[in-house]
C-alpha cells in the first residue's frame, strides 16, 4: 500500500511535467500522511524540519557550492578559450582533430567544472561550430560535445562523487582517483568513434602549428591546467580534504580570474557568485526532495525489501548484480538527474554490494558512469538540450546522431563493471 502511494504520486507528478525535487518531496509528503492517517498533521509533519537540516548539513556537502564557484570563474576567465587553442595547437593539424580536440578539452575542463551540462554549455559554443566549420554535421558535432561533457562527471573533482561518498559513507578521495582511468577511456572511446564517423567526410585540417606557437598556447593555458593538479595533488598527498580542496580551488580560481588573467573584474563577481548560489540551491533543493524520498524507503522498508529481493535475484553472483545495477541506471538516467538517482539507489544497491563483497569504490564509479551516460541518453538527457540549443538542431536528429557515441560509451561501462581494476587501479 505505501509503496503504491509513493511510487504512483512520483509517477503522476512527474508525468505532470513538475520538476523533479517536488517530484521526490510531495510524493514523500503524501506518502507520510497516508501512513500516519489519524493522527495530527502537526505531529506527522514535525520530522519534516529534522530530515531537511540532516540532509543539507554534512560537512562533505561543503565541497559541492565551492567546486561550483570555483568552475564559474574559471569559465569567466577564459580557461576554455585557452584550452581550446592549445589542443589545436597540438592536434588541429590531424585529419578530424577538431573532434579530439572536442574530446580532450572536455576532459581537462571537466576536472575544472565538474558539471556535465556546465562543460557542455561552456565550450560547445566555440567547439560546436568549428567541428561543423570542419565538416562533420550540426547533428553530430551536437552530439559529441553532449557526450563529451557527460565526462565532466567522472573525471575528478566531481559533485556526483561527493555525493555519492556522503551516502554511501565512503572516501571521497579514493573516490576521485577511482574516476581518473574510466573518465580516460570514455573520452579516448567517443575520439575514436568521431574518427570513425568521419572517415567518410570531406575534413578540413588546421595548419600544423610550430614549437614556438605550441609552447605560447601551453603557457597561456599554464593556470588553467594547474588547476586539477593542485586540488587532486593536494587531496592524494594528504595536504588537505576533498571539502577543503573545493575552497581552495575556488580561491585560486579567484586568484588566477582576477589577477593573472586579469579576465574578471571585480564588479563581475557579485553575479558569479548569485549564479554559483543558485545552482547551489538547486542541487541542494533535490538533495533534500531526494532525502525525504529516501527516508520514506527506509521507514516503510521498502529498502530492506528491494535489497533483499535483489539478493534472492542475484544468486551471490556479482555479475548479475551488476547486470542488474546497470539496466536500472541506465532506465533512470533516461529520467532522473545524478543526484535522485544516487539518493534513492545507492541505499538500495550498498546492502546488497556489502553482502556480495563488491568494493563501494568499485560500486560507486560503475554508478557515475551509468548516470554519466544518462545525461546523453533520450528522451531526457540534459547535456542533448543543452546541445541542440547551442547547434539549432531537433531532438530527433541529435537523438539519432548521439546513438554510435552511446554504444561506445556502453562498451568503456561494461569494462569498468566487470574488470574493477579499472576503477580501483590509483586506489
Amino acid at each position: 500500500m505505501i509503496a503504491a502511494v509513493l511510487f504512483i504520486t512520483f509517477a503522476v507528478l512527474l508525468i505532470l511535467g513538475t520538476p523533479i525535487a517536488v517530484c521526490l518531496g510531495l510524493s514523500s509528503v503524501v506518502t507520510m500522511i497516508v501512513q500516519g492517517a489519524g493522527r495530527p498533521l502537526d505531529a506527522i509533519m514535525s520530522s519534516l524540519p529534522r530530515l531537511v537540516s540532516s540532509s543539507t548539513s554534512k560537512f562533505v556537502l561543503l565541497a559541492i557550492p565551492f567546486f561550483i564557484l570555483a568552475g564559474n570563474i574559471m569559465e569567466k576567465a577564459g580557461i576554455s578559450r585557452r584550452l581550446i587553442n592549445l589542443a589545436e595547437k597540438c592536434v588541429g593539424h590531424i585529419r578530424g582533430g577538431v573532434a579530439i580536440v572536442c574530446v580532450v578539452v572536455a576532459c581537462f575542463f571537466a576536472a575544472i567544472s565538474g558539471s556535465g551540462p556546465a562543460t557542455v554549455a561552456a565550450l560547445g559554443v566555440i567547439l560546436v561550430p568549428a567541428m561543423i566549420n570542419a565538416g562533420y554535421k550540426p547533428a553530430f558535432s551536437a552530439a559529441l560535445m553532449a557526450s563529451a561533457g557527460a565526462i565532466g562527471v567522472v573525471i575528478p573533482p566531481s559533485i556526483t562523487f561527493v555525493v555519492y561518498g556522503s551516502i554511501a559513507d565512503t572516501s571521497i578521495g579514493d573516490l576521485f582517483k577511482s574516476g581518473m582511468i574510466p573518465g580516460v577511456l570514455m573520452g579516448a572511446a567517443l575520439a575514436i568513434t568521431a574518427l570513425w564517423i568521419g572517415r567518410k567526410s570531406d575534413l578540413k585540417t588546421m595548419p600544423k602549428a610550430s614549437g614556438k606557437e605550441r609552447w605560447d598556447a601551453f603557457k597561456d593555458a599554464f593556470w588553467g591546467l594547474l588547476m586539477p593538479v593542485i586540488i587532486l595533488g593536494g587531496i592524494y598527498g594528504g595536504i588537505f580534504t576533498p571539502t577543503e580542496a573545493a575552497a581552495v580551488s575556488a580561491v585560486y580560481g579567484l586568484v588566477v580570474g582576477v589577477f593573472v588573467y586579469k579576465e574578471v573584474k571585480f564588479k563581475e563577481l557579485y553575479a558569479i557568485f548569485v549564479d554559483s548560489a543558485s545552482t547551489t540551491a538547486t542541487v541542494m533543493f533535490i538533495t533534500i526532495g531526494a532525502s525525504l524520498f529516501a527516508y520514506v524507503l527506509t521507514r516503510a522498508r521498502l529498502d530492506v525489501a528491494i535489497s533483499q529481493a535483489m539478493v534472492n535475484a542475484t544468486g551471490g553472483s556479482k555479475i548479475i548484480f551488476f547486470l542488474i545495477v546497470n539496466v536500472i541506471l541506465l532506465i533512470a538516467g533516461c529520467f532522473l538527474d545524478s543526484t535522485s538517482a544516487l539518493y534513492i539507489f545507492t541505499p538500495l544497491f550498498v546492502p546488497v554490494a556489502t553482502a556480495l563483497g563488491i568494493d563501494l569504490v568499485h560500486l560507486g564509479t560503475v554508478m557515475i558512469v551509468n548516470l554519466a551516460i544518462g545525461l546523453f541518453t533520450p528522451p531526457v538527457g540534459v547535456n542533448l538540450y543543452v546541445g541542440c540549443g547551442i547547434a539549432d538542431v531537433k531532438i530527433k536528429d541529435i537523438s539519432a546522431a548521439v546513438v554510435p557515441l552511446l554504444i561506445a560509451s556502453l562498451i568503456v561501462l561494461l569494462l569498468v563493471t566487470y574488470i574493477p581494476q579499472i576503477s580501483l587501479l590509483l586506489v
